[in-house]
């Protein structure tokens, strides 16, 4: 078969009716035979512009014909030469708006399955237990504190290793992994896939340490005066929820995507009484918002024994930031979309528990500043929707711990520490910081990038010295890693 003629190759997976009931790993993956078969429609280009779209640099068509040519373990360590976390990044990056947007097959056709491919050759080397650490450089004497073990902490910290340096993480919570564990349910992304990647951060020299709350136990400055550290990265990501400001917002049984995620993901409450926390059992459930963390809320709710689940959106489906295929998923295990409606107000019963939510209908208008037509009321489309439960998922707000015990640490007017785009450098000398904590609630990947970035910018640092521009352009030496 002609290789334009080969199409992409989809993922076997559950199917809709037997997943919603259960929280195991909707695709199956790809089988070796696929995988070569969607490797071999890459056409490897000379100038591939896929790599352009890829924000921790891999080599996207050396790993794909590796793949090609049946050499899956030698694939797997190809994309380990720059990305620590690929098991991850092949089931939960916006391959579609990235790598795989530039794919020029994608121009008349679908593009390579980038990401399945990676998931596929990531998946193979661990299955097969042929995980391989690369050789650790002498040790630099540098010592680097990395703060969260989200997936920007966690690039920096086996870039840094990876570089001679000695490395710590200090984690607030009891497991680590940041938002990859207590925010992405276990169907997406399953935990032990987490523990996988996080073993083998560790596995190549980084100490790491749970229950560590800086700011509380201990501040970024006792860090960098009293203990001893060279450098800090703040990765603290975005934990802290935004809600609507509506009458009926504490009533009993509105939550916080956080809280709700939280409660499931990390800490079982879907397998309780075996795991200690209880489950929030539901029959009508709305969620308000229409982004990735939405899709995940709403289809946790049907797992955890919801009757009817409605996701409630206040712009259009074009508008809507979620993955297509969390969208897809969602609308295929039954989740009802009422699109263009937004709550402005929860009912509650007379014992202070959600019966309803006032919802308005709306209609688009002009762009805003995000580029999407801004919703305006339509008046008058007032009606009435009966749940149980809500779950509010329209974003979240930094952190603000580090910043509130870090003197000279700037923030912007939301709370993000201002950094620079590229090394991640902030105006306290010593201190980087990157991830959801500077730009804002966004993608794992994203947050990978910007650890890859501040990862180099340290070892810089620590190795050529100063001056601290955190304000200027990046210098353009490298120091020999």
């Amino acid at each position: 078969m002609a290789r334009e003629k080969i199409p992409r190759q989809a993922m076997p997976e559950q199917k809709p009716e037997i997943r919603r009931h259960n929280f195991n790993e909707v695709p199956f993956g790809y089988s070796p035979e696929l995988a070569k078969i969607e490797a071999s429609r890459c056409i490897t280009c000379k100038k591939p512009k896929c790599v352009e779209g890829c924000p921790v640099e891999i080599d996207i068509p050396g790993f794909i014909g590796l793949i090609k040519e049946g050499q899956f373990e030698a694939a797997a360590r190809k994309i380990k030469e720059t990305n620590a976390l690929p098991a991850v990044c092949g089931r939960v990056c916006p391959q579609e708006e990235q790598c795989e947007a530039l794919c020029v097959i994608g121009v008349k056709d679908q593009p390579v399955a980038i990401g399945r491919l990676e998931r596929f050759a990531a998946d193979w080397e661990r299955e097969k237990g042929t995980v391989e650490i690369p050789e650790i450089p002498p040790a630099t004497g540098k010592r680097v504190a990395v703060v969260g073990s989200g997936p920007a902490g966690l690039v920096v910290a086996g870039d840094l290793a990876l570089m001679g340096h000695k490395v710590t993480i200090f984690e607030a919570l009891h497991k680590p992994g940041g938002v990859l564990v207590y925010g992405i349910p276990e169907f997406r992304l399953p935990k032990a896939i987490v523990l996988s990647e996080v073993e083998y951060v560790k596995s190549l020299g980084v100490e790491l340490l749970c229950d560590m709350v800086i700011g509380r136990v201990i501040t970024v400055d006792e860090l960098l005066e009293e203990e001893g550290f060279d450098a800090v990265f703040l990765g603290t990501g975005a934990g802290l929820p935004y809600f609507m400001n509506i009458p009926g917002e504490n009533l009993n049984g509105v939550y916080s995507a956080n809280e709700y995620l939280t409660r499931s993901n990390l800490m079982k409450a879907y397998s309780f009484p075996e795991a200690d926390t209880p489950m929030i059992e539901s029959k009508r459930v709305a969620v308000l918002g229409g982004g990735n963390v939405a899709m995940d809320s709403a289809r946790t709710a049907l797992r955890l024994g919801a009757e009817e689940v409605n996701i409630v959106y206040r712009r259009s489906r074009n508008e809507m930031p979620a993955r297509i295929e969390e969208v897809h998923h969602a609308e295929e295990e039954g989740v009802i979309f009422n699109l263009l409606t937004n709550p402005v107000r929860f009912i509650g019963d007379e014992e202070g528990w959600v019966k309803g939510t006032e919802l308005l209908k709306m209609e688009l208008g002009e762009p805003d500043a995000s580029g999407r037509r801004r919703p305006v009321p339509i008046s008058g489309s007032e009606y009435i929707m009966d749940v149980d439960t809500v779950v509010v998922a329209i974003g979240n707000g930094a952190n603000p711990l580090v910043p509130q015990t870090t003197e000279g640490l700037d923030t912007n007017k939301w709370g993000n520490i201002l950094a620079h785009p590229v090394t991640g450098m902030t105006s306290k000398p010593r201190v980087w910081a990157g991830g959801d904590i500077v730009i804002g609630a966004a993608t794992v990947i994203l947050a990978m990038g910007a650890g890859k970035g501040a990862a180099r910018s340290i070892h810089n640092y620590l190795i050529n010295g100063g001056p601290w521009n955190w304000k200027e352009e990046p210098r353009t030496e490298k120091a020999e890693a």
